[in-house]
């Protein structure tokens, strides 16, 4: 009644035109989001991933930007789609979705240096909305970062060689002896930076973002640590001065700050 025929396609035909645009526009989105995902577990795989996961998580948003948001959760409920890299992908999806919210999650207000004097050990300290904070058992910033380096040629020859090349690469990386990778994904300038931290630095942010105290923060962060106990208040000192050069420390919203 709304969609007529025409003289080549039935109504039906004609609707299931927009119907296949839509999921290549999804697919599209996809891959664009999680190409180290799929470097990593290979095209055919992927593609097979890719189609499960949109089935079990449809769009629900007004923007393709969300598409991905449930992938590690999917991942670790459904790791037959990613082995036998399952480890690799799900810590590379991670990645991969914190780029995607430091890119364009919210900035709040910067904590200003004369806003530190009256905080004690009781003290909260709030941290940007966009930082993200990542622990890897693989150097999966590098693997992405050679990832994405590698996919901007538009040849053909010069595409299947980059493609060898990451797979190469990628073969490396997984062969190679597993290690802690501790990372802060932040904006800079309205770029995305992968930053290295210690674990030290790791386990204090991650305290500050579970809405610990300063004093307990700083207990997760030296706990196991080999930095002997008279060296910690300069490492302490060097890291928030660090810290809060590049904006990471913000003051919370009143929702936050209700909570």
């Amino acid at each position: 009644e709304f969609i007529k025929p025409n003289d080549r396609l039935s109504s039906f035909e004609r609707l299931e035109i927009y119907n296949r645009q839509y999921w290549f526009r999804l697919f599209s989105s996809f891959e664009e989001d999680f190409p180290g995902v799929e470097a990593i577990v290979g095209r055919k795989r992927f593609q097979s991933l890719m189609r499960a996961y949109l089935e079990a998580c449809p769009s629900t948003s007004f923007s393709l930007r969300n598409l991905g948001s449930r992938l590690v959760a999917w991942l670790g409920e459904n790791p037959s789609y990613a082995r036998p890299h399952f480890e690799a992908a799900r810590e590379m999806a991670a990645l991969e979705w914190a780029h995607i919210e430091a890119f364009d999650g919210a900035t709040l207000p910067r904590l200003m240096p004369e806003m530190l004097l009256g905080i004690g050990e009781s003290s909260q300290i709030a941290l940007q909305p966009y930082l993200g904070l990542i622990r890897s058992r693989y150097a999966v910033d590098d693997a992405l970062i050679a990832v994405r380096n590698e996919s901007g040629s538009s040849n053909g020859s010069s595409n299947n060689a980059s493609t060898g090349h990451i797979a190469r690469k990628l073969r490396k990386l997984r062969s190679l002896p597993r290690e802690d990778v501790f990372l802060a994904v932040h904006r800079h300038e309205d770029s995305v930076y992968y930053k290295r931290l210690s674990r030290e630095d790791f386990q204090i942010l991650s305290a500050l973002r579970q809405g610990k105290m300063l004093g307990e923060a700083l207990d997760a962060g030296f706990e196991d640590s080999a930095i002997p106990e008279d060296q910690r208040p300069a490492f302490v000192q060097s890291a928030f001065a660090h810290w809060m050069e590049l904006g990471w420390f913000c003051v919370p919203s009143e929702d936050e700050g209700r909570s």
